[in-house]
């Protein structure tokens, strides 16, 4: 079975909301009033989404706090699994917390 990536916020961003509203990254960052390289960067994958821009694109566009870094932190987190790989599967889950739990 084929694992599908997750979409990243700059995919979600650009294919769910700038495309479909006719909207360019230049009007978002005027309109949310952050630098037009902000979006650009965001929308290029070449920067992540911070808690501020989270608040400014969910009040922009209608959703609950936290929505926009939800999607970056599950995207952060596939990409830190594939790049651990192995060295993330070596690791064992510390024994002295079943130690604790046994008394």
């Amino acid at each position: 079975m084929t694992k599908i990536a997750p979409v990243s916020p700059g995919e979600m961003l650009q294919e769910e909301f700038l495309k479909p509203l006719g909207l360019s990254a230049y009007r978002l960052a005027k309109d949310i009033d952050v630098p037009a390289t902000r979006v650009y960067d965001i929308v290029s994958g070449k920067r992540a989404v911070t808690a501020e821009t989270d608040l400014l694109l969910c009040r922009y566009f209608g959703q609950s706090d936290g929505w926009w870094l939800a999607i970056q932190s599950h995207h952060d987190t596939h990409v830190a699994r594939r790049e651990l790989g192995k060295r993330l599967d070596a690791i064992s889950r510390c024994s002295l917390l079943d130690e604790a739990t046994s008394h």
